[in-house]
């Protein structure tokens, strides 16, 4: 998959795509769907996808707490596994934000990025103050020489698919059900960093991983699913996770601390790929560091039979 970042320097080579258009934070089942309209549409034509960073709420609201359910990074992985040729990445700064819609449909999607057909939601906005529809785009289309499909909106069995409910699924401490929606586990990507090195002491070494500027799931204890992605331990294990502040050891930055079961190695730097699966407990405070490590060998046994179940 070629990233483009620039719709007013692009190569002949990567333009006539069919692309669909949106931020696809978390790549859902709805997001799926548009880019298969997309591949549907013209099939003759590279598969593209038209997309933001940062994210427009970002943009808008910078001071505001991380809502992201998928960093740039891991959403252009996710697009990649789709099939998506064509990544637009463009960068959404005063210049785009101010664009009218009528702008927008010209200079960005038949002058600038030359895109044969797009797809959007039907409950897309575009251009300054959103104030594009839809409806608005298709005719745009229609006078600029694009075609348009509007997708329907996906429906789960509690409703429309959103990034919306998805993050308010995981911020209730439902992962399965997140993940109904996902069409795959959430998961958090990055690299494993520096920490206090408690988990060792009590006997469960643990991966650290941030979770700034992510939506930050219910806290607490997790049974997940683990890939390391690169270096001499790379593959898939078994795991638990705890996402929180460690009341236990005082006030904390939150972050995600991932105990790898069966498994022995460095993985500090190495990139992992942690999959939320169930919910098993709230953070607690426990009276003593006994307390702890034995409620720490429950999580991991309940984890081990829900993982072996999968």
């Amino acid at each position: 998959m070629q990233i483009i970042r620039d719709y007013q320097f692009v190569t002949p080579d990567d333009r006539g795509a069919s692309a669909a258009i949106g931020n696809f934070d978390g790549v859902h089942i709805g997001h799926q769907s548009v880019i298969d309209l997309a591949r549907k549409a013209a099939p003759q034509a590279p598969l593209g996808l038209l997309t933001f960073e940062p994210h427009p709420r970002a943009y808008f609201a910078p001071q505001s707490a991380g809502f992201r359910l998928t960093s740039s990074e891991t959403r252009a992985h996710r697009l990649a596994k789709l099939g998506v040729e064509k990544l637009y990445e463009l960068p959404f700064n005063a210049a785009l934000a101010n664009l009218t819609p009528e702008s927008f449909a010209r200079d960005v999607i038949a002058d600038g990025l030359g895109l044969s057909h797009v797809v959007v939601g039907a409950d897309f906005c575009f251009g300054r103050g959103r104030k594009g529809t839809a409806e608005d785009l298709a005719a745009f289309g229609q006078q600029m020489g694009f075609g348009v499909t509007i997708a329907p909106l996906v429906q789960s069995g509690d409703g429309q698919v959103s990034s919306t409910s998805i993050r308010q699924a995981l911020t209730d401490g439902r992962p399965r059900d997140a993940a109904q929606m996902l069409g795959h586990w959430h998961r958090i990507d990055g690299p494993v960093i520096g920490g206090e090195q408690r988990g060792r002491d009590l006997g469960f070494p643990t991966a650290n991983m941030s979770i700034d500027d992510l939506h930050q799931p219910k806290y607490g204890v997790y049974a997940v699913l683990v890939d390391v992605l690169d270096g001499p331990h790379q593959g898939s294990y078994f795991g638990a996770s705890s996402i929180g502040t460690r009341p236990m050891f005082g006030e904390n930055k939150a972050n995600i601390e991932t105990y790898l079961f069966d498994f022995s190695g460095d993985l500090y730097g190495h990139t992992l790929s942690v999959a939320l699966v169930d919910y098993l407990r709230p953070e607690l405070k426990f009276d003593g560091l006994d307390a702890l490590i034995t409620q720490m060998g429950r999580d991991c046994d309940q984890a081990r039979e829900i993982l072996a179940a999968l």
